[in-house]
């Protein structure tokens, strides 16, 4: 009878880890004061950012207040020719849209439109403007184009292709009006919702001291702080 026959196990054998340690690149030590100059630059940039931010929204706003007052200037323009108003917030709405995407819809250009008659008038934003050489040049501009833009055209195309010198002249004027404007945009149009005069002031007032974001101006006018 034949038995089968056992091949015995072969073991492999395991290979040694390689006992040579890996190169690694070494890491200066940080100076004793490392975290004192950190600090410093971070509260810099943070400031920075945050003055940025500030700038930023207020030239917007200074943006929409001069949106709004080349609207209501166009339509009292154009105002003995029927429908002519939401006609003009159509196309403006229409163009700006394709141009410079979401924001521009005819309920924010209405609201732009009532931003500026809002403020028009008011001291502040006189004082601010003043009766400067810029300020009469933009006028005549202004004046300019009322008899020339159709309805179709952006009232506010030199914004986005602006001849050399009215570019300079516009930028000095969002500047001008800037200043009167240090809320962001959306306070404003809260605010917008205040009829009465003397309370949208002290609720502007007040959210500027307290530095109040737009939910706490919202919360503070409906409890009628």
């Amino acid at each position: 009878m034949q038995t089968d026959h056992i091949q015995p196990a072969v073991t492999v054998p395991m290979s040694k880890p390689s006992a040579k340690p890996k190169n690694r690149k070494a890491v200066p030590a940080k100076p004793s004061d490392y975290n004192e100059v950190l600090t410093s630059v971070v509260e810099l940039l943070d400031a920075a950012r945050r003055a940025s931010a500030r700038v930023v929204n207020s030239l917007m706003t200074a943006t929409y207040w001069e949106i709004g007052r080349r609207i209501v200037e166009h339509e009292q323009a154009g105002s003995k020719r029927a429908g002519y108003g939401e006609a003009l917030l159509e196309g403006l709405s229409r163009d700006l849209t394709r141009r410079f995407g979401r924001g521009f819809g005819i309920i924010q250009l209405r609201t732009m439109r009532q931003f500026y008659a809002t403020h028009a008038l008011t001291d502040k934003i006189q004082s601010e403007i003043g009766e400067s050489p810029i300020r009469q040049s933009l006028i005549d501009e202004s004046a300019k184009s009322l008899g020339i833009a159709p309805i179709g055209q952006s009232a506010i195309d030199e914004f986005s292709h602006p001849r050399p010198a009215t570019r300079s002249f516009v930028l000095e004027r969002l500047g001008r009006i800037a200043q009167a404007f240090p809320l962001p945009w959306t306070h404003y149009v809260r605010l917008l919702r205040v009829r009465n005069a003397l309370a949208r002031e002290f609720y502007t007032r007040e959210a500027l001291a307290g530095g109040w974001s737009v939910r706490q101006l919202d919360r503070q006018i409906n409890a009628q702080f």
